[in-house]
C-alpha cells in the first residue's frame, strides 16, 4: 500500500531544499517560487527507500499567504515530516501548520531540524530544548527529531534509514474502493491534451474507463496515467496521480474539483461537521459566521450553524452544519479545515460526520440523532444514516458515501440487517433503502389511514391504489408506497380486491335508510330490464336528489348491480350480461352487426340502442368499423 508524506513548518526553513537533497526532484517548479525562493504551490517527489519501499512526497508551502495549498497538501498525507530550522527554532507556520495536521487527523511523523551547519553544538542543544517542550502537548511528543543539513549532506542518510524504518513498519490509512481524486493542478501537455493531477485518496482508477468531474457533473474518460513520471495502467489509492482527460478543456476544470467515477458521488448544499475550536484561536466561533472552509483541495466561503449553541469557545468541541454557496462533494470522515477572515488564521478543524445533511431545527432532538453518527461503528452509522434520511431512504451508492465502507462490506452488512428486518431494500432497480424502524411507522400510518378512510367511507368497499398513493402517499417514493402496500398485502394487514385497498374486516355499511334506498334502487333497474327507467325520473319518484343517493348508486356499481351506461342511464348487471349473450350468440353467425340489425335483434329504440352499442365498444367487447360492429377477439 502506498505510504505519502507530507512536509510541514515555516517559512524558509529548508522543506523544499531539504526534499530535493533526499530525492534529487526540486519541487520548486515555477518561476515565480525559483525567483521569491518560497514554495507557493504544492510540490511533489518520490523517495526510493530500497528494495519496494517507496515513499510518496507532498511539499507544501510554509509561507502564511499560502496556507491554504497548505491544507490542500495535508488532505491526502498518511504522516507528516516537520521540517524546524535550528537557527530560527519554532515560528508562526510551525504552529499553524501543526495545528492543521491535527485537525486533519493526521497523528504520526517524523522531525527534521535543518540548518545544523549555521549554527554551533550550544545553540543546537538549546533549540533542541526548546523544541521538546513544544511538541509535549502533540501527537509528535514521541517522534524522533533528526539534525540535517541540506548544504553539507550531514544527517541526510540518517534521516532516510529512519524513514525507511518508519515506512516499513507503517499502516497506512484505511482506504475503501470509493475512487476520489481532489484536483490540485490542472495543466494542458502537448501532445496529450488536459491533465489533471492529485492524491488518489481511495479507490482506483484504470486507463480506458469512465470518469466523472464533480461538482460539474462532467463526463470524460482517463486517457491515461501517471504516477511520479512513470505512466501505468491502474493508479491505486494513496499515490501522486496525473490524470490524462479526453475532451475536456482545461478551463472547463478547477482546482478544488474531485475526479471520480460516474454516480458514486452526491452534491450537498449542507454537511453536518463534527468541529473543534483550536485552543489557541484568539476568540470564540461564532453562529452564523461566515468562514473560509478548506476540503480537500477547495476553499470556498461558508456558513457555520450551531444547532445547540451560540458560539464555540476555543478548546470546545460540537457538532455544527456548514452551508455552501455551491454545491459540495464530499464522504464521512473526511477532514476540514476552518480559516477566520480577520485575522486571516487557521481556528477550526474537524470531520464530515454527514455528507448529505439536512437543515435540523435548532435545540431540537434532531441534533442528538446527528450527534450519534460520531465515531459509530459502521453498522449503527448505517442505521443512523438510514433514519436520518427517513422515507426518502438511501441508494446503497449513496450510503457508500455516507459510511464511508467499502462495497463488499456494505454489502454483506446490508444483507445482513435486511435478514433482520432492521432495513428494507424497497427499490431494487435504484438499490434503495429504508430504516426498518422508519419503514414500519410508515406502514402502521397507513393503516390508521385505511382506518379513517373507512368511516369516513363506509359505503365504499376500500380506497383504489392510485387514490391512496396520490393522497397519502403523495410524499413518498412512489416505489417505497407500493412495496408497502405488497408487504401489508402479503402479512394480512391489508386486502387488496380489484385494485381497490382495504382492512381485513372491513364491510360496506349502510344506514337503515341507505339500506332501504338499495333495496328500492335494485327493484327498479332489475325491473326495468333492458329499458330502465332514467335517472331523473328515478330520483323524483324517490323525492331524492342526485347528490343525496350518488354514494348508494357508487356502491351497487362497485358490488357489480349497476351498470353506468353514459352519464344519466343505468342497467341493472344482469340486463347488460344478458344482452352480452343475445350479441355472441349472433355473432357466431353472422361477422358484422349494423345499427338497424341491432334494434331488430333487442327490440330497442335509439334512445337505448346507440348508448349501449357505444358502451359495448368501450369496453372492448365489440369494435366499431365503418357503422359497422364486430365482435372483438379476446385474449
Amino acid at each position: 500500500m502506498p505510504v505519502v508524506m507530507g512536509t510541514a513548518g515555516h517559512i524558509d526553513h529548508g522543506k523544499t531544499s531539504l526534499i530535493k537533497a533526499l530525492t534529487g526532484t526540486d519541487c520548486d517548479r515555477l518561476s515565480e517560487e525559483k525567483k521569491r525562493g518560497i514554495t507557493i504551490e504544492l510540490g511533489f517527489a518520490s523517495l526510493d527507500l530500497g528494495g519496494e519501499t517507496s515513499l510518496s512526497i507532498v511539499d507544501v508551502p510554509g509561507h502564511e499567504k499560502f496556507v491554504k495549498n497548505m491544507v490542500s497538501g495535508a488532505a491526502g498525507i498518511d504522516f507528516v515530516l516537520l521540517v524546524i530550522a535550528a537557527d530560527e527554532g519554532v515560528m508562526p507556520q510551525t504552529r499553524e501548520h501543526l495545528e492543521i495536521c491535527t485537525l486533519l487527523g493526521i497523528d504520526k511523523g517524523i522531525v527534521a531540524l535543518t540548518k545544523v551547519d549555521m549554527v554551533d553544538e550550544e545553540w543546537l542543544e538549546l533549540v533542541q530544548e526548546d523544541l521538546r517542550e513544544f511538541l509535549e502537548p502533540s501527537f509528535l511528543a514521541e517522534a524522533p527529531v533528526i539534525p540535517v543539513s541540506s548544504h553539507t549532506g550531514a544527517g541526510l542518510d540518517k534521516l532516510k534509514a529512519e524513514l525507511k524504518s518508519f515506512v516499513s513498519g507503517f499502516a497506512p490509512k484505511r482506504r475503501t474502493d470509493l475512487a476520489r481524486l481532489p484536483i490540485d493542478r490542472v495543466f494542458t501537455m502537448k501532445g496529450h491534451g488536459t491533465v489533471v493531477t492529485g492524491t488518489l485518496v481511495s479507490g482506483q482508477l484504470s486507463v480506458g474507463e469512465e470518469v466523472m468531474i464533480y461538482p460539474e457533473m462532467q463526463s470524460t474518460k482517463v486517457r491515461s496515467l501517471q504516477s511520479h513520471g512513470e505512466s501505468v495502467e491502474h493508479a491505486p489509492a494513496g499515490r501522486r496521480t496525473a490524470v490524462n482527460l479526453h475532451g475536456l478543456e482545461v478551463d472547463e476544470i478547477s482546482r478544488g474539483d474531485v475526479l471520480g467515477k460516474p454516480e458514486t458521488l452526491f452534491l450537498s448544499m449542507v454537511w453536518d461537521v463534527e468541529l473543534t475550536c483550536l485552543p489557541s484561536s484568539p476568540r470564540s466561533l461564532k453562529h452564523r459566521k461566515e468562514i473560509h472552509f478548506h476540503h480537500g483541495s477547495r476553499e470556498v466561503l461558508a456558513k457555520v450553524y450551531f444547532p445547540d449553541r451560540e458560539k464555540l469557545s476555543p478548546g470546545e468541541k460540537a457538532v455544527c452544519q456548514v452551508r455552501f454557496e455551491r454545491p459540495m462533494t464530499g464522504v464521512y470522515g473526511d477532514r476540514v479545515v476552518i480559516r477566520s477572515f480577520s485575522p486571516l488564521r487557521t481556528i477550526a478543524g474537524g470531520s464530515i460526520i454527514n455528507p448529505q445533511g439536512r437543515k435540523v431545527k435548532r435545540f431540537s432532538d434532531g441534533v442528538r440523532m446527528i450527534e450519534a453518527l460520531i465515531g459509530a461503528e459502521p453498522e449503527d452509522l448505517t442505521l443512523t444514516q438510514l433514519e436520518l434520511a427517513g422515507t426518502s431512504g438511501l441508494s446503497f451508492a449513496e450510503l457508500g458515501i455516507m459510511t464511508n465502507v467499502a462495497s463488499k462490506q456494505l454489502e454483506k452488512m446490508l444483507q445482513s440487517l435486511s435478514g433482520k428486518q432492521k432495513v428494507y431494500l424497497f427499490d431494487k432497480d435504484s438499490r434503495q433503502f429504508i430504516h426498518g424502524g422508519v419503514f414500519e411507522n410508515l406502514a402502521s400510518r397507513f393503516l390508521e389511514y385505511l382506518s379513517e378512510y373507512h368511516k369516513k367511507e363506509p359505503m365504499k368497499p376500500g380506497v383504489s391504489r392510485s387514490e391512496a398513493a396520490s393522497s397519502w402517499g403523495r410524499a413518498i417514493p412512489s416505489r417505497l408506497f407500493h412495496f408497502m402496500v405488497e408487504r401489508l398485502v402479503k402479512k394480512g394487514d391489508i386486502v387488496s380486491e380489484q385494485d381497490m385497498l382495504h382492512l381485513p374486516g372491513h364491510r360496506v355499511s349502510l344506514a337503515s335508510d341507505q339500506q332501504k334506498l338499495r333495496e328500492k334502487l335494485v327493484g327498479i333497474y332489475e325491473e326495468g330490464g333492458m329499458t330502465p327507467p332514467n335517472l331523473k325520473d328515478v330520483l323524483e319518484s324517490l323525492d331524492l336528489t342526485f347528490k343525496e343517493a350518488s354514494g348508494v348508486y357508487k356502491l351497487l356499481q362497485d358490488e357489480g348491480i349497476l351498470v353506468r351506461i353514459k352519464e344519466d342511464m343505468y342497467f341493472a348487471k344482469s340486463a347488460v350480461d344478458g344482452l352480452k349473450m343475445i350479441l355472441e350468440d349472433y355473432f357466431s353467425q353472422n361477422e358484422e352487426l349494423g345499427p338497424q340489425d341491432f334494434k331488430e335483434l333487442v327490440g330497442l329504440s335509439r334512445k337505448f340502442s346507440i348508448p349501449l352499442l357505444e358502451y359495448m365498444d368501450r369496453e372492448k367487447f365489440t369494435i366499431r368499423v365503418g357503422d359497422k360492429r364486430r365482435l372483438r377477439k379476446q385474449g
